[in-house]
C-alpha cells in the first residue's frame, strides 16, 4: 500500500513566511503523523520565477498558447531560459533546507521509505506557490515513485453512481488547432484500448454543453489553445476560430458531468493553472494541466507517453511522472519540458486505475472502510471462527465428521496391488462343510487336526519364512503327529486374546503346544463406531488375561520375515518401536480428528493398502488337493484364517464397510497390519501420521483467511461467490486426499467449516456495511 503526503499551507506571504502542516499516512486512511513548521520570509522567490518565465515564454516553439503565430526559437534564449532554470531550482532549494523546516524535512525522512509508492498533495490558495517547480526539490527527488499534486484548501467529496460500464467514456474536445497539429492526439486516444472517444471538433458552445449533460464521462480531454489571466485565477479554452470560453461559462454542465462521474480532466493545452482554479471549486477529483505555455510537440509527446503508461495499468500519479520525466529527451530544444505536467488533485477522492474507470464507476469499493481496515477485520475474524472450530473439535464435537471424511478419503485411494510377501490360505464355508464330509472332528475350531497337519507337513516343503495361525485353538491336540509339529515348527506363530476388564472377558488361551515365545495377540482396537482404524503393535497384558503375549501376531510375523535381514524390534527413548530405520511413533489419546481415544499400548493408525485384496489367496480345500508352486510359499508369509460366513463371522468393521455384508475378515485385517510394517520398512510406505495441535490450528486459521479473502471479493454475486466456496472447499478436499495418500492425515472439516462460516459471517457484515454506506450516502 502507498503513502499519503499533505503539505499544508497556511496563512502567509513570501514576505512574511509560510506555516507549514506536514501530515503522512496510508493511502485510504487518516494520517497517522502530523507535524507543524514553518518556511521563512523570502520575497526575491516570485522574482526568480518571473524572471525563468520571462525568460522561458521568449523561446516561443510554437505554443498551445492562443492561436497567434509564434516566434522562430533562439539559441541564445534557450540558454537564457537554462540559466534561470538553474538559478530558480538552487535558490528553492536553499528556501527548503531552512532551520524552521528542517523539523518536517526529517520527519518526512523518517516515515518515508524511497521504495514506498508516494502521493504527494500540495494545499494553498497561494497561486505564487502553486507555480514553484515542486518536482524539483531535491527531498522529492529521493523518491522514484512519488509524484506532487496542487489542491485547494477547500474541498468536498462527490458521491459517483454505481453503474458498471465495460469501457472508459472519454470526451475529447478539440478546440481552435491555428498553427498546431491535434490530430495527433485525436489518434493517441483513439489506439487507447478499452476505451469509447467521442470527438467534437471546434465544436459550438450549445454542442459542447448537450454533450457534458448527456452521458456520463470517465475522462474530459481538450486539446487546443487555452490561457489563463495574470493572476492564474481563471482560465480560457478556445473552441474554435470565433469562440472562447471560460470554465464559470461551462460551470452547470461541467457540475452535471462531476456528479455523473467524471473523473479526469486533462487540459493538453497551455497556461491551465487558471482553468485548474475554477474546476477545483467544482470539486473535479483530478486534473492534468500544463503549468506555462507547451509547445506543441512537448504537448503530443507527453500524451503518447502517458496514455502509455495509464492504460497499460500504471497508477495516475506513477503514469504523470514518467511521462514528464520522459520529457527530459526533448530538452535541448524545448527546455524545462519536465517542469510544464501538473496534477491538480481534490484530496477528498482517491485516483482511478484505467481498469477501475472501465470495469465501475462507484466511490465505495471500500465498503466505507479503509484497506487495512478490512484486512485487520478478516484477520481478527478469521481467528475468532478459528477459535470456535478448534473449541468445539477439542471437545470432541468434531470428531465424527473428521472420521467419516477419513473413512471417504480412505475408500477413494488407489489400489496399491498386492503384497507379494504373502499368501493367505482361507478357510470359507465350503471348507469347513468339506472336512465335515470327509468325518474330520472340527472340535470346535474351523479346521481338523488332520487338515492342520497336513497343511503345516505341506508348507514346510516350501520353506516359508513365517505361518501364522490366525485361529483360536485354546485346548490340547489329540494326534502325536500334530502335537509334535506345533511344539517344533519354529516359524510358527499362534494367537492368544488379552483379557478385556471394560466388559469382563479373560480373553483366549494360547495353543498349548506352542512356545510361548512364537505367540501374538490378535486384539484389534476399534473405534467407538465399532471401525478398526488403528493397529495395536504392543501392550502390557492385565494381570488376569490368559494370553501372556506382549506382542501382536502381526508385529511377531513381520518380524520373523524381517530377521533375515538383521533388523530386530527395539524400543526408542520415548517408547516408540523401531524396526530398522523405522519409528512406529505412538499415537496419543488427541491424534488428529481423535480428541479422547485410549492410547495405552503402542498404537498407529492403520494405513491400509487395498479395500480386500491385500495379498495372494487360497482355499483350504484347494491348497491341499492341488500342485503348488515352489515360488508362491518359498520364503513368504503364510497366513491361516477364516473368511467362512457361518453364524460366528470373523469379520470386523473397516472404512471400507461397516455393514455386516462388506465387513472384512480378521485374517485379511491382520494381512493390512503386518503388510503395512513390511511395506514401512522395506518399501518406505508412508505410515500415516498428523501434524501438531498448533500446525493444525495454523492449517484451519489459513482456510479461514482465504475465506475472509473470498468474501471482501464483493464483486462476485451471492451465486459466483457459492460458486467459488464450492470450487475453494473442493480445492482443499483434494489438498487433504493428496496429503493422505503421501501419509499424513490433516483436518477436513474444521478447515471447510471456518472456511464456510468465514465467508458467511463476512458477507453478512460487508451487506450491512454496504447498506450502512449507502444509508450515509
Amino acid at each position: 500500500m502507498g503513502k499519503l503526503v499533505v503539505l499544508k499551507f497556511g496563512e502567509g506571504s513570501f514576505e512574511q513566511g509560510f506555516a507549514v502542516t506536514l501530515e503522512i499516512g496510508e493511502e485510504h486512511e487518516r494520517a497517522t503523523t502530523e507535524i507543524t513548521g514553518r518556511l521563512p520570509s523570502f520575497p526575491e522567490m516570485p522574482l526568480y520565477y518571473s524572471h525563468w518565465q520571462s525568460s522561458y515564454r521568449q523561446i516561443g516553439n510554437r505554443y498551445r498558447l492562443h492561436a497567434d503565430k509564434m516566434q522562430v526559437t533562439n539559441v541564445s534564449m534557450i540558454q537564457d531560459c537554462e540559466n534561470a532554470s538553474h538559478i530558480l531550482r538552487a535558490r528553492f532549494n536553499t528556501w527548503l533546507r531552512a532551520e524552521e523546516f528542517r523539523p518536517l524535512r526529517e520527519k518526512w525522512l523518517e516515515r518515508l521509505s524511497s521504495t514506498e509508492e508516494v502521493r504527494v498533495i500540495l494545499q494553498t490558495e497561494n497561486s505564487q506557490l502553486q507555480l514553484l517547480p515542486w518536482h524539483l526539490w531535491d527531498l522529492l527527488e529521493r523518491y522514484p515513485k512519488a509524484e506532487i499534486a496542487l489542491s485547494s484548501p477547500s474541498y468536498d467529496r462527490i458521491h459517483k453512481p454505481r453503474t458498471k460500464n465495460q469501457l472508459v467514456n472519454i470526451l475529447a474536445i478539440v478546440g481552435n488547432s491555428q498553427g498546431i497539429d491535434t490530430q495527433a492526439d485525436q489518434a493517441l486516444l483513439q489506439q487507447c484500448s478499452n476505451a469509447e472517444v467521442s470527438f467534437l471538433v471546434e465544436p459550438q458552445r450549445k454542442e459542447l454543453t448537450e454533450h457534458l449533460w448527456g452521458k456520463n464521462w470517465d475522462i474530459l480531454f481538450f486539446a487546443g489553445h487555452s490561457s489563463s489571466n495574470k493572476n492564474g485565477e481563471s482560465g480560457r479554452i478556445y473552441l474554435n476560430k470565433t469562440d472562447s470560453l471560460t470554465i464559470s461559462e461551462l460551470k452547470y454542465a461541467l457540475k452535471k458531468a462531476i456528479e455523473n462521474g467524471l473523473q479526469l480532466a486533462i487540459f493538453n493545452s497551455c497556461d491551465g493553472l487558471g482553468l485548474a482554479r475554477e474546476l477545483a471549486d467544482l470539486q473535479i477529483p483530478q486534473m492534468i494541466i500544463m503549468r506555462e505555455p507547451v509547445p506543441d510537440q512537448v504537448a503530443k509527446e507527453f500524451l503518447k507517453y502517458f496514455l502509455e503508461g495509464f492504460a497499460s495499468g500504471e497508477p495516475l500519479y506513477q503514469s504523470v511522472r514518467q511521462a514528464r520525466e520522459r520529457l527530459q529527451g526533448l530538452e535541448d530544444k524545448f527546455p524545462c519540458a519536465t517542469w510544464l505536467p501538473m496534477i491538480c488533485q481534490n484530496p477528498a477522492q482517491i485516483p482511478p486505475t484505467w481498469d477501475e474507470l472501465r470495469s465501475t464507476k462507484t466511490e465505495a469499493p471500500n465498503l466505507g472502510l479503509s484497506i487495512r481496515q478490512r484486512l485487520m477485520i478478516t484477520l481478527l475474524s478469521s481467528l475468532a471462527i478459528t477459535g470456535l472450530v478448534c473449541g468445539p473439535r477439542l471437545l470432541g464435537l468434531l470428531e465424527n465428521p473428521e472420521i467419516a471424511a477419513y473413512d471417504l478419503m480412505m475408500r477413494q485411494r488407489p489400489a496399491e496391488g498386492l503384497d507379494s510377501r504373502l499368501l493367505i490360505i482361507t478357510i470359507d464355508d465350503n471348507d469347513l462343510a468339506i472336512q465335515r464330509k470327509n468325518n474330520e472332528d472340527l472340535i470346535g475350531a474351523s479346521i481338523s487336526e488332520k487338515s492342520l497337519n497336513k497343511l503345516l507337513a505341506k508348507l514346510n516343503q516350501y520353506q516359508p519364512r513365517a505361518i501364522g495361525l490366525d485361529i483360536y485353538r485354546d485346548f490340547k491336540a489329540k494326534q502325536p503327529d500334530l502335537i509334535a509339529r506345533l511344539q517344533t515348527t519354529q516359524n510358527l506363530i499362534g494367537v492368544c486374546k488379552g483379557s478385556d476388564v471394560t466388559v469382563n472377558i479373560p480373553g483366549n488361551q494360547p495353543p498349548p503346544e506352542i512356545p510361548t515365545t512364537n505367540l501374538g495377540f490378535s486384539d484389534f482396537i476399534h473405534d467407538r463406531d465399532g471401525v478398526i482404524r488403528r493397529h495395536l503393535l504392543f501392550m502390557n497384558q492385565e494381570a488376569t488375561s490368559l494370553c501372556p503375549a506382549p506382542f501382536a501376531f502381526s508385529l511377531e510375523l513381520a518380524s520373523l520375515y524381517l530377521r533375515p535381514s538383521g533388523i530386530e524390534p527395539k524400543f526408542t527413548r520415548e517408547g516408540n518401536l523401531q524396526l530398522g530405520k523405522t519409528i512406529f511413533r505412538n499415537l496419543k489419546s488427541r491424534t488428529g480428528g481423535y480428541q479422547n481415544i485410549d492410547a495405552n499400548g503402542g498404537q498407529v493408525l492403520l494405513n491400509y493398502r487395498s479395500p480386500k485384496q491385500i495379498a495372494q489367496q487360497v482355499k483350504l480345500t484347494q491348497f491341499l488337493s492341488s500342485p503348488i508352486n515352489p515360488s508362491a510359499i518359498k520364503d513368504k508369509i503364510v497366513l491361516i484364517g477364516v473368511v467362512a460366513k457361518g453364524d460366528s463371522p470373523d469379520t470386523w468393521p473397516t472404512p471400507y464397510g461397516v455393514p455386516l455384508d462388506e465387513q472384512m475378515p480378521g485374517v485379511l485385517v491382520q494381512a493390512q497390519m503386518i503388510s503395512q510394517i513390511l511395506s514401512a520398512v522395506q518399501d518406505g510406505r508412508p505410515l500415516l501420521r498428523v501434524w501438531s495441535l498448533w500446525a493444525e490450528v495454523a492449517w484451519i486459521w489459513g482456510w479461514s483467511l482465504i475465506g475472509g479473502v473470498l468474501a471482501a471479493w464483493r464483486k462476485l454475486s451471492f451465486p459466483w461467490l457459492a460458486l467459488a466456496v464450492i470450487i475453494t472447499s473442493s480445492v482443499l478436499y483434494l489438498v487433504c486426499f493428496a496429503l493422505l495418500i503421501s501419509g499424513a492425515w490433516v483436518p477436513f472439516v474444521p478447515s471447510a467449516l471456518s472456511l464456510v462460516v468465514t465467508v458467511g459471517l463476512m458477507s453478512i457484515f460487508n451487506s450491512t456495511t454496504k447498506v450502512r454506506v449507502a444509508t450515509q450516502e
